[in-house]
């Protein structure tokens, strides 16, 4: 009797775990077009600066497909560019949500004489010639970036997709914008990265908020590629999978040789 209830309980438990990672089920958007090699913050180098219009027009003439990532400016346009910080990239300090667009419209990415690009303006570069994968930066509760987004994505009619570390940007678009496919971005996450709670490191490192954002495809560090969750979803639902970031030939073979694709930089596959 033991035996049965403790067999039972584990297949609930199973069960429960099945439901908590498991992808969007029903009305898959099609993926087919997404399905590409992804110039990570375009194709860049020391003459193009990354997610930059050049690096992005050069990822076009090349064939790949173009990663980049999106912030919202004071002013509440969305804008291209990765760091939470401008002094990196800029020289300054100080965040993209804390400027207008005239402001940022003043600065140059690398010492060269680029700006940073609206996310229109990338599309008119690219104008559906390659597809784009979005990644929407930001880890609070605060979603706002998608409200701004959304609407830009609209009116794109190329191929793209957004992704996000955040479950909450990805619930979002699951709730308002399911037409768009939408990808779970994954790494290792330390405690001291979600303010010092085991909790939700725990939760994000096993994919449980999928149950919010039921995502698409997924967007794994390569490094964990073989997490008991990621091989769930590739397998058992058959999800589609990303990995990042190579820079090696070594590195992108093997992504490609286990049959993802591949978001790459500093290499030309």
């Amino acid at each position: 009797m033991i035996g049965l209830l403790i067999a039972l309980l584990l297949i609930m438990l199973a069960v429960i775990y099945v439901f908590l990672v498991m992808p969007r089920a029903v009305d898959r958007p099609a993926m087919d077009l997404l399905m590409a090699d992804y110039a990570h913050r375009g194709l860049w180098n020391e003459q193009y600066p990354e997610n930059s219009l050049s690096a992005f027009a050069h990822a076009v003439q090349n064939g790949y497909g173009i990663e980049l990532d999106v912030h919202l400016t004071k002013d509440k346009k969305v804008m291209v560019f990765h760091d939470d910080s401008l002094e990196r990239m800029c020289g300054v300090k100080g965040r993209i949500e804390d400027h207008t667009l005239a402001e940022l419209r003043t600065l140059r990415l690398g010492g060269t004489q680029e700006v940073i690009p609206l996310l229109t303006e990338v599309f008119s570069v690219v104008d559906g010639k390659v597809p784009i994968l979005i990644e929407i930066k930001g880890t609070s509760r605060n979603a706002e970036i998608c409200e701004y987004l959304a609407p830009v994505m609209d009116k794109y009619h190329g191929a793209v997709c957004i992704q996000s570390f955040n479950p909450l940007h990805l619930s979002y678009f699951r709730q308002y914008r399911p037409r768009f496919a939408r990808g779970l971005l994954l790494t290792k996450v330390d405690k001291k990265q979600v303010g010092g709670s085991a909790l939700l490191a725990f939760v994000l490192n096993r994919m449980f908020t999928n149950v919010v954002a039921r995502p698409d495809f997924l967007s794994v560090d390569g490094k964990i590629r073989k997490k008991p969750s990621v091989l769930l979803c590739r397998f058992v639902f058959r999800t589609p999978l990303f990995v990042f970031t190579a820079r090696s030939m070594k590195e992108y073979r093997i992504g490609r040789s286990e049959g993802a694709r591949v978001i790459f930089e500093k290499i030309k596959p």
